[in-house]
């Protein structure tokens, strides 16, 4: 199993979020897709969540009072180092300056009804602090191979997703390459890439924990 090149790579990589964006992919794991009865996808899917959205420094979650069905779903994320406008996969990972790990919350019962109607997803995806993310991001070198990235989350103490990178549907350059066609990138943005499957209901005093390899990168609370 691919793992860092070594536990002292740890970056605590900060720079200012003030003008930066999130960009989301979904579908991206084959079997996420089947467990919530979707297509699997020809090409990638993306939304957007604003600035707002982000939590940050294993900073609790409160459940909102929109929603009894906040699900997680736990996803490699990709910060974006350079500036970048329709950019070639072949120069893709070289925009990419950290890797870290977030939990997209999901307002599993608005974003059913919104689909049921033909409607966008934004109610249900960017709404206050439904991106939580790790504290600190890795070096790209920091992996002997972008492509076989495992990673998991457990909810009080039992693993409930398990993922790697090697079985994303569209690989890191093929995301960046798609996505920057029609949005230019900024230095600071975060790409959220997918999630595996074993997605699930969150419930007040859940403790949420995010690894990569077998490094705790990210933790929350449910309030």
């Amino acid at each position: 199993m691919q793992q860092l090149t070594s536990i002292n790579s740890i970056s605590f990589l900060r720079k200012d979020t003030s003008k930066m964006k999130i960009i989301a992919i979904g579908r991206n794991y084959i079997n996420h897709a089947k467990e919530l009865k979707n297509a699997v996808p020809a090409e990638p899917v993306f939304f957007m969540k604003p600035e707002t959205a982000l939590l940050r420094n294993n900073q609790p979650f409160y459940l909102p009072d929109f929603s009894e069905e906040i699900h997680y779903e736990t996803e490699i994320v990709l910060r974006i180092g350079k500036v970048g406008k329709a950019i070639p996969e072949k120069f893709a990972l070289s925009h990419i300056d950290g890797i870290g790990i977030g939990f997209d919350f999901t307002a599993r019962d608005l974003q059913n009804k919104l689909k049921a109607k033909g409607l966008p997803w934004e109610a249900a995806k960017a709404f206050d602090y439904s991106a939580a993310i790790s504290p600190s991001f890795l070096p790209p070198e920091s992996f002997t191979d972008l492509k076989n990235i495992s990673f998991k989350m457990e909810k009080n103490g039992q693993t409930v997703q398990q993922g790697n990178t090697k079985d994303l549907i569209f690989s890191f350059e093929k995301i960046i390459a798609f996505v920057s066609r029609f949005v230019s990138f900024k230095t600071g943005d975060l790409i959220y890439t997918g999630t595996p499957e074993g997605v699930g209901k969150v419930s007040e005093k859940d403790i949420l924990q995010a690894f990569i390899g077998d490094k705790l990168m990210l933790e929350t609370e449910i309030k």
